[in-house]
């Protein structure tokens, strides 16, 4: 016991001996500065300085932006980037989904390898068998109101089953002879149209370009979307006026009338007309002579 309580006043009497540092001039020796100190002050001094140096270096990496040149921690803004370019590739593929499936269609018309029933067919209900014997298709009262609206709306439609010369008239492309009429069963969706080379193309109706390119069978093709749903494609033209993304007027020049294109035999003009996918006739809707 006193051997211990010797060894305690002694590392009592270490950590609380007071020393002084001085600091002189080395050419006087004078003294400049002097400090009180002992061994247990500069202990909790030393500690004390660690630990906040230590606080501070945490502080400084985890809230500020110096974190990131640190290997390891990631840009908060390169993250919030990369999520908006992700976002914007989602856009991107959906959008070019979409725009290949057009592109698909209006090759198809383009070809002339579009039929009625191709068109008219949805893949989706394919496989899909309906029993008509179990549901009632009696008309009630709300309904026969109904299909009368729609039968008065309808009435104008300008594509209806029923349609007639009657109820549109379109501004004709051009005048002249059809040498070659609107024939579904040898797939010939149009009309030709012989003219003058050189002859104006004008639009039927006010709508968008869509298409305005070089094709090897058609030569210089062009394709106007109009309202309602209606389409119309003007064939074999010498030269364009109108370029895709333009919008025109009815009756305004679109191109020139030619003989492009290896399905061409002579100066003409190939015109068809589709209204909701299908195709009809024009000669419904334009006098062309």
């Amino acid at each position: 016991m006193v051997k211990e309580e010797t060894k305690r006043k002694k590392l009592r009497r270490k950590l609380l001996h007071k020393y002084r540092l001085v600091i002189l001039n080395e050419d006087t020796f004078e003294e400049r500065v002097s400090f009180k100190l002992t061994r247990l002050n500069v202990f909790v001094f030393g500690s004390l300085f660690a630990l906040f140096l230590i606080a501070g270096t945490t502080v400084l990496i985890a809230f500020t932006p110096l974190r990131e040149y640190i290997p390891g921690y990631s840009s908060t803004a390169l993250k919030r980037k990369a999520a908006e370019l992700k976002y914007k590739t989602d856009s991107l593929e959906v959008q070019i989904a979409q725009n290949t499936i057009r592109y698909d269609g209006l090759v198809k018309v383009l070809m002339g390898d579009v039929s009625s029933a191709d068109i008219a067919e949805d893949s989706i209900q394919q496989g899909i068998t309906i029993d008509p014997s179990s549901y009632d298709f009696t008309p009630n009262r709300q309904d026969s109101l109904l299909r009368e609206a729609v039968a008065q709306e309808d009435k104008y439609n300008l594509f209806e089953s029923a349609i007639s010369k009657a109820n549109f008239v379109l501004f004709p492309p051009v005048t002249g002879t059809i040498t070659q009429g609107y024939n579904p069963n040898e797939k010939h969706y149009a009309v030709d149209v012989a003219t003058a080379a050189n002859a104006p193309v004008k639009a039927v109706a006010d709508g968008t370009v869509i298409f305005s390119e070089w094709t090897t069978e058609t030569g210089y093709v062009i394709i106007i979307e109009h309202s309602y749903r209606m389409i119309s494609v003007y064939k074999h033209n010498s030269s364009l006026i109108k370029q895709q993304g333009e919008l025109v007027k009815s009756g305004e020049v679109i191109a020139v009338v030619g003989n492009t294109g290896e399905f061409s035999t002579g100066p003409h003009l190939h015109f068809e007309l589709w209204s909701d996918g299908y195709h009809v006739d024009p000669t419904n809707f334009i006098d062309f002579e």
